[in-house]
């Protein structure tokens, strides 16, 4: 038991730092950032504030609103059986709410990361006229980025502790619309990048953090994390003791 505990633990923060690792190289490419954090890095850019705390109030937002959908769910579900979040097989609001609050200690920690990340890592594109094979370099760190990112939400969300807010509120809304996460990430997805688009024009006259690699992200998250899962996923589980 305690060999599986040490391995669940060890996956989800390993998985926690990889995931913020790879967030924070996409936005060193400067060919776009991805969707979900596409909001807080443009108003960081923008305003001049710091990229991790402007992630943390972002995520405290989707916490709030994941708070306020499950109650929503409560309601409609109280007194047609099976109790709160039927649909999600959760029967205790407590303990949902609560591992909802849990998600904002964890976004203080996950933020710190990015700032770390995002204090030891260099900027790959130049203001000025590109270097010769600059952009070469960005394509490949990009899809570097790509490639950890899918594996760290990976590692983190099969250890089924405490959601990334960024995860967490997806899965709240595909609950409530009783819609596929697949659809409801996409669709959210969208939603963020047109967010960042209107802030972009309206504040700063050009485009801030959408790009190819916006699109890519969209893309290739999904892609690694399915091909990680294939490979990984039976192990980890049985190291982990994770139950479906």
């Amino acid at each position: 038991m305690k060999r599986s505990i040490f391995y669940r633990i060890l996956f989800y923060v390993t998985g926690l730092l990889v995931l913020a690792l790879g967030l924070t190289l996409n936005t060193k490419t400067g060919l776009g950032v991805s969707p979900i954090i596409s909001v807080a890095y443009s108003i960081s850019e923008i305003f001049d504030h710091n990229f991790g705390n402007m992630t943390l109030a972002l995520y405290s937002v989707f916490v709030v609103i994941e708070m306020v959908l499950h109650l929503i769910r409560e309601r409609r579900y109280r007194g047609q059986g099976g109790g709160a979040l039927a649909n999600a097989k959760k029967k205790d609001l407590k303990l949902i709410l609560l591992m909802d609050f849990l998600q904002i200690p964890l976004s203080i920690v996950f933020t710190r990361f990015l700032n770390v990340f995002s204090a030891v890592i260099p900027t790959l594109y130049s203001d000025g006229p590109a270097a010769p094979g600059e952009l070469a370099v960005r394509v490949v760190f990009l899809i570097i980025a790509i490639i950890l990112t899918g594996i760290g939400a990976a590692m983190s969300l099969n250890m089924r502790i405490v959601p990334n807010p960024g995860d967490g509120i997806v899965q709240a809304i595909a609950d409530t619309i009783h819609k596929s996460v697949g659809f409801t990430k996409n669709c959210f997805d969208l939603t963020n990048i047109t967010i960042t688009i209107v802030l972009s024009f309206v504040f700063a006259g050009h485009l801030v953090g959408v790009g190819v690699g916006t699109i890519l992200a969209m893309i290739g998250v999904g892609r690694t994390i399915a091909v990680f899962n294939h490979f990984t996923y039976a192990k980890m589980k049985e190291l982990s003791g994770v139950e479906e």
